[in-house]
């Protein structure tokens, strides 16, 4: 004889099944879920996915005449001998953005998720009044040089930030966010500087001073321009210490 189970005991087994099914349904949700989190958040995974960004304007340009006797208080002093000056200022603001994983109360890491770089370049050329053609030209040639290195100026900006995308930051102290945002400031001011060292336009810009003495010996600007840049890694010398840099 065989005994069947009685109907409430059917029903019990019946429902405990039904509970085992969803407890796994909910473990896999869990399961699926963390591995989409941690894949999209892990630092490998940001560097492969995210790129800086940059953004470059077009340069400021403007040409201002002065009074030799009595030059206005914004013009940057000339250098004994020299009439006229190109004054380039370079600028790259970087802005960076970070998530910050605390480890407890007081201590975390901040990986670096994001950085956004704006460049500008901002050239003013001065002039004496009574400047001639040819001073005028050698100052055109210190511009062009500067627009020479800004062209691609992007591209130097991009691949500095790149490696710092994913780096992640010990922080520490009674208030995370407040040191997470410092450190972040502190890689800013280390992009910013690292685009300034490897921009340098100085020793094409001295090379050129050279060329031309400084404009007065009659050398076509263009040309001397020409030959600097293609030149300044094989003829520039660096000045003595003694020496002050032009400020062309």
């Amino acid at each position: 004889m065989v005994l069947k189970p009685s109907g409430p005991k059917i029903e019990a087994e019946a429902e405990s099944n039904l509970r085992r099914i969803i407890l796994l349904f909910l473990l896999l949700a869990v399961v699926v879920t963390a591995w989409i989190y941690w894949g999209s958040t892990s630092p490998s995974h940001s560097r492969e996915t995210l790129a800086p960004i940059v953004n470059k304007e077009p340069v400021n340009y403007a040409t201002r005449t002065f009074d030799p006797a009595a030059p206005p208080p914004d013009m940057p002093p000339l250098r004994p001998g020299d009439y006229a000056q190109c004054d380039s200022n370079f600028v790259s603001d970087a802005r960076i953005t970070g998530q910050t994983r605390r480890t407890d109360p007081s201590h975390g890491t901040v990986t670096i998720s994001q950085v956004h770089v704006t460049l500008k370049l901002n050239i003013t050329v001065w002039l004496p009044g009574d400047a001639s053609q040819q001073v005028v030209d050698h100052e055109q040639g210190h511009r062009q040089i500067s627009e020479f290195y800004y062209q691609n100026a992007e591209k130097l900006a991009e691949r500095i930030s790149a490696g710092y995308i994913g780096r992640q930051i010990e922080v520490a102290g009674a208030d995370l966010n407040a040191e997470a945002d410092k450190q972040l400031q502190n890689v800013a001011s280390e992009i910013t500087a690292e685009y300034g060292r490897e921009l340098n336009t100085e020793p094409t810009q001295l090379l050129f001073d050279s060329i031309t003495d400084h404009g007065r010996n009659g050398v076509v600007a263009k040309d001397a321009v020409d030959h600097a840049l293609k030149n300044v890694s094989v003829e520039f010398a660096p000045p003595a210490a003694s020496e002050q840099p032009n400020p062309h």
